[in-house]
């Protein structure tokens, strides 16, 4: 048997090829409709602005508009696109997508482009989307979609099916309404292609299909999303009426940049910084939190000062600080992610309680096994070296006065930022406030305090008490 060639082709290159040839735009056209989408767009983000311009002679409006979808410079290269040719284009795209497309032009540039478009439906549809806040839902949805009714028999409903089929992509999915024109159900293509003529429609509809309304949060949809793994999800207003679909594709849109959202939160961002933004936006994103976070630093280092006797008389704690402070942010960082990742699910929900307390005795145990060794190492070494800070020498009693300090300051502060790190987010959720803001740096700094009062409390305690 013939072995297939199994390489990696470049296909960046070879597209750059067919654009640089000498063929006929309409050959060069021929050729490109064998790539997909994607591969033609990241070849557009690097093109200079001629060589943009002669592709978008090549290609025809509806495969223009799928390639600059999958492009990472939306906006660069819309704002090169000719008004009147935009239009064409948007007319071709979903509702969503063109709304996707008009947020990146200036205002009296898409009030230009909107005013070009001929096709009064999806114009309608781009108003109707417009109107839904960007974290809802409805702000997603597509209006591409096959409808049927419960009236039709199979034979009308496949006519149905196959007259639309070329207007929409998505075919897989039929959706179903009622006699009021109220959501009843959906039809598998499949299940209504191996139908009978005679067999009643109804039979094969699933009427128990789940369903978001156009007012839902996204952040509070992914776990859905992830769980049903649909090609589709019907999307109703208050009344029950249909008003859109959520595409597998648009899911899987929304699931990333609630993704990308949650990373920034977790660097103390509060939205995604874009590469292209100018400085000043990007600084007014993040300053707030980080004069949050310089108050606490402050604080941090106030509290400092009212140990000064307690470093003076055991000065070679210091040098240990980092570790508590470090190991203590350690494990109220792994408690929030795990918190934070498992909010969303039902039985979350039910078992706070038991979730708080595994947490508080996972970081108990962690504690203590970690107190054990830090007290064996730093005793150890601190015998050995023999050495104080003011040349002086250590005793074993400040030895073990000195690992005792550590070790013990391990196992609280590791028990309490384990506790702190689960309800910190469960807190911020219960009050409707994004979890995701209560991670990364904040939670840290707080972790940071708390380790810090521990540690030099326990020096003052030890320090006066054991002699």
């Amino acid at each position: 048997m013939e072995n297939k060639d199994l390489t990696v082709r470049n296909y960046f290159d070879e597209i750059l090829d067919i654009i640089n040839s000498n063929k006929s735009n309409s050959m060069k056209k021929q050729l490109l409709s064998q790539y997909h989408e994607s591969d033609i767009a990241d070849v557009l983000d690097l093109l200079d602005d001629d060589k943009r311009k002669e592709l978008y002679k090549i290609l025809d409006t509806e495969a223009l508009g799928e390639v600059i979808l999958h492009s990472d410079d939306l906006e660069e290269i819309v704002e090169d696109i000719e008004p009147e040719v935009l239009a064409d284009i948007i007319e071709t795209m979903d509702a969503d997508d063109a709304l996707d497309v008009l947020e990146e032009l200036d205002e009296e540039v898409r009030l230009e482009v909107v005013e070009l478009i001929e096709d009064s439906e999806i114009k309608e549809d781009i108003e109707t989307l417009s109107n839904y806040s960007n974290e809802v839902v409805g702000s997603e949805m597509s209006t591409n979609y096959i409808c049927i009714s419960t009236i039709d028999s199979v034979k009308s409903a496949m006519k149905k099916v196959i007259k639309e089929a070329s207007d929409n992509d998505n075919v897989s999915t039929i959706f179903v309404l009622d006699e009021n024109n109220l959501f009843y159900g959906v039809l598998d293509l499949r299940d209504l292609i191996i139908s009978r003529e005679n067999d009643d429609l109804k039979k094969v509809i699933k009427t128990n299909y789940p369903f978001f309304l156009d007012t839902d949060l996204i952040d509070e949809i992914i776990p859905q999303i992830r769980d049903y793994g649909l090609d589709s999800y019907p999307v109703l207003n208050a009344s029950k009426e249909l008003v859109g679909v959520l595409t597998h594709d648009d899911a899987l849109d929304v699931t990333l940049e609630e993704f990308e959202d949650d990373y920034a939160k977790l660097a103390g961002i509060s939205e995604e910084n874009n590469l292209n933004e100018g400085i000043f936006k990007s600084i007014k994103k993040r300053i707030p939190w980080l004069i949050i976070l310089l108050v606490l630093g402050l604080v941090q280092s106030f509290l400092m000062t009212g140990f000064e006797v307690v470093v003076a008389g055991l000065p070679i704690i210091v040098f240990f600080q980092t570790l508590v402070l470090g190991m203590s942010g350690n494990s109220g960082t792994q408690s929030l992610a795990v918190t934070i990742r498992s909010l969303s699910s039902q039985d979350m929900k039910k078992h706070v309680l038991k979730t708080l307390f595994k947490e508080l005795r996972i970081g108990f145990f962690n504690g203590f096994l970690l107190a054990l060794l830090a007290f064996s190492f730093v005793f150890s070494f601190l015998f050995i070296k023999k050495q104080g800070v003011t040349s002086e020498v250590f005793t074993i009693n400040e030895a073990i006065k000195a690992s005792s300090i550590v070790g013990l300051a391990l196992l609280i502060s590791m028990t309490i930022s384990s506790f702190v790190g689960a309800i910190v987010p469960i807190f911020f959720k219960k009050i409707k406030i994004d979890p995701a803001v209560a991670s990364g740096p904040f939670i840290t700094t707080i972790n940071d305090l708390t380790a810090l009062l521990i540690y030099y409390g326990l020096a003052a305690i030890l320090f006066n008490i054991i002699l």
